[in-house]
C-alpha cells in the first residue's frame, strides 16, 4: 500500500486536569503534609517575628516581660498565623490573587440560620465533653494569660478578636483545609484539634484535652457551614466567655 494512501491521523491532545473550582468545598489546594509543614512555618514565623521585641524588652524569659512585650509577642504569633497560610495558599494549586487566597483560606459567605444551628450543636457538644472530663478526671487547670495582657482593650484585642480570627485561619482554613483534601471529616477534625490544642499546652497541659475536642468541634463547624466565618464567630464568643469568667 502506498503510502499517501494512508490518511493522517488527526492531533490529539493529551487531556488536562481539570481545574479546581475555587467554590467547591474544600477549597484547599494543598496536600496534609504541605498543611502541617506550612503550620510549623507558621508557628516558627511568629517566633521569629518576635526576636526584637525581646531583645529590645532586655530579657530571654517571657515571665520577667512587661504587659507590653507580652502583648508585641502575642501580636507576632498572630502575623505568624494569618501570614504564611496567606501566602502559602496564594501560591499553591496555582497562583491566585490575595481575595483568591482567602477564598481557599475558606472566607465564604454563609447561610445564618445554618450557622446557627450548627454553633448551637457544636456548642452543646463542648458542654457535654466539658461535663465529662470534670466528672471523671476533675476541673483542669489552666493558666489565666489575660492579665499577662495588660488593660482590659487589649485582652479583648488579642483574646476576643485577634486570636480566634488567626487562629481559625491557621488551623481549621489551612491546616485542617489541607487535611479535608485527603482525609475524611473525622479524621481531618481530630488530626487538626490535635495540634490546636497541644499547642496550648503550656496554658496548663490538663486543659490539652478539653482543647482538642474544642478544635475539632471548630473543625466540623466550618465544614458543615462551608465557611471559616462561623467558627471564627464561635472562637470569639468561647475566648469572651472565658474570658469574662477569669476576670471575674
Amino acid at each position: 500500500m502506498d503510502s499517501s494512501e494512508i490518511a493522517a491521523e488527526p492531533d490529539i491532545e493529551p487531556a488536562s486536569a481539570p481545574e479546581p473550582d475555587p467554590n467547591r468545598y474544600p477549597y484547599a489546594t494543598w496536600s496534609p503534609w504541605i498543611a502541617v509543614g506550612g503550620a510549623i512555618m507558621a508557628l516558627i514565623a511568629g517566633l521569629l517575628i518576635a526576636i526584637p521585641i525581646l531583645a529590645i524588652a532586655g530579657g530571654s524569659d517571657y515571665d520577667s516581660l512587661g504587659w507590653g512585650a507580652r502583648a508585641a509577642i502575642q501580636l507576632c504569633t498572630a502575623i505568624g498565623f494569618i501570614g504564611v497560610p496567606f501566602v502559602l495558599a496564594r501560591e499553591l494549586g496555582g497562583r491566585v490573587n490575595w481575595r483568591g487566597a482567602a477564598g481557599r483560606l475558606g472566607f465564604h459567605s454563609f447561610d445564618v440560620k445554618n450557622a446557627a444551628k450548627w454553633i448551637g450543636i457544636g456548642f452543646l457538644a463542648y458542654i457535654a465533653f466539658a461535663i465529662f472530663y470534670v466528672v471523671v478526671f476533675g476541673e483542669p487547670k489552666q493558666d489565666d494569660i489575660a492579665g499577662e495582657l495588660g488593660p482590659i482593650w487589649s485582652q479583648i484585642l488579642l483574646i476576643v478578636i485577634l486570636a480566634p480570627l488567626t487562629e481559625e485561619i491557621c488551623f481549621r482554613g489551612w491546616l485542617f483545609g489541607g487535611f479535608r483534601t485527603r482525609f475524611h471529616l473525622p479524621v481531618a477534625a481530630i488530626g487538626a484539634g490535635l495540634v490546636f490544642g497541644l499547642l496550648h499546652y503550656s496554658t496548663g497541659i490538663s486543659a490539652v484535652p478539653q482543647l482538642i475536642v474544642l478544635g475539632a468541634i471548630f473543625a466540623v463547624v466550618y465544614e458543615k457551614t462551608e465557611s471559616l466565618w462561623p467558627p471564627i464567630i464561635f472562637h470569639m464568643i468561647n475566648n469572651a466567655y472565658a474570658l469574662t469568667v477569669l476576670s471575674s
